[in-house]
């Protein structure tokens, strides 16, 4: 997607110009692997033009291959952000109705071709939310996936402009029996898979909403998600969570403030999440490793984590805002 944002403290509807970038969940994901040595192939449909071919330099640039990115349709999806500040949270405003990943009636990849020789293939819930074919490709695509020998990664990632939360779970539902690896939280538990709110006396309340949802769903063997304390849209404590080998572990809390650009936060926490699991770290450094990443993620401009795994663990090591000499 193409995300043109405003300057902080400039509305929308008064902006006379817009900052570019590129990116999207499963894109930001794929460089983040991209940046810690993985071999990374992204799979799309862009339009065949300026934007699109846009695209594939912005995936390149950063390692991604593009073998599997696909041109033609009528066009790139789009999204508007007004930058939040102090008390005033960030807004969207998205344009992506008819774009040419969205339009998509078939798919249009060789299975056996796609999912050769790969360990993870990660599925954001945002390709569900698109259309009802894509809700039944996207489960075509895991069904494939997990036939190959692939671990299956999903972030749930609910977006309410896109889909309503009954739709959402209806599918989710479907989607999860399918899955290794799920990036859900607490809200996700109780309004998408109907998991009982923990009792008042829970020590870990968290924990009790992982254990609970792999007893749903047993394939699963990971989740995560971060616990974020939103103090303004300019300074946000994080803490990442991860529920692996029925132990739930937590990461140190980050200060981050001031907060540069929040978008792509999570997906850069998915990303140090995987890049672990690929790298057969113990658990407690898988989820030290992502939480870092997501907080140095918040220090810069754009959609995608720009950081590589040195870089992240000098971060983990030195501690917040020392000089690296």
């Amino acid at each position: 997607m193409l995300r043109l944002s405003t300057d902080q403290g400039i509305r929308i509807e008064n902006s006379g110009q817009f900052h570019a970038h590129y990116g999207g969940g499963e894109a930001n994901v794929a460089i983040s692997l991209a940046n810690y040595g993985h071999e990374v192939s992204f799979a799309t449909k862009v339009p065949d033009q300026a934007l699109g071919k846009a695209v594939k330099k912005h995936l390149q640039g950063y390692g991604v291959g593009t073998s599997h990115v696909v041109l033609g349709g009528p066009r790139l999806g789009t999204y508007y952000m007004e930058a939040g500040v102090g008390e005033r949270a960030a807004s969207v405003i998205y344009d992506r109705a008819g774009s040419s990943f969205a339009v998509m009636d078939h798919l249009e990849w060789q299975l056996d071709e796609l999912f050769q020789d790969v360990d993870i293939f990660h599925v954001s819930g945002i390709t569900p939310a698109l259309s009802k074919k894509w809700q039944k490709m996207t489960k075509t695509l895991l069904q494939a996936a997990k036939k190959a020998g692939c671990l299956v990664s999903f972030d749930i990632n609910y977006r309410g402009k896109l889909w309503s939360q009954k739709e959402a779970s209806g599918v989710i539902h479907q989607l999860l029996p399918f899955v290794d690896i799920c990036s859900a939280g607490k809200m996700d538990a109780l309004y998408l898979l109907g998991i009982e709110e923990a009792p008042e006396n829970t020590e870990q309340p968290i924990a009790y909403y992982y254990q609970k949802m792999q007893e749903k769903f047993p394939n699963i063997q990971v989740f995560y998600s971060t616990d974020r304390t939103v103090r303004s849209a300019s300074e946000n404590q994080l803490m990442g969570t991860i529920w692996m080998d029925r132990k739930y572990l937590e990461s140190q809390t980050h200060e981050i403030k001031p907060i540069v650009d929040r978008v792509g936060g999570g997906d850069a926490f998915a990303g140090g999440v995987l890049h672990g699991i690929l790298s057969r770290m113990q658990p407690q450094e898988i989820i030290d490793f992502a939480t870092a990443a997501s907080a140095l993620k918040h220090t810069i401009h754009g959609d995608c984590n720009q950081f590589n795994h040195e870089e992240v663990a000098q971060f983990l090591a030195c501690g917040s805002g020392k000089i690296i000499r």
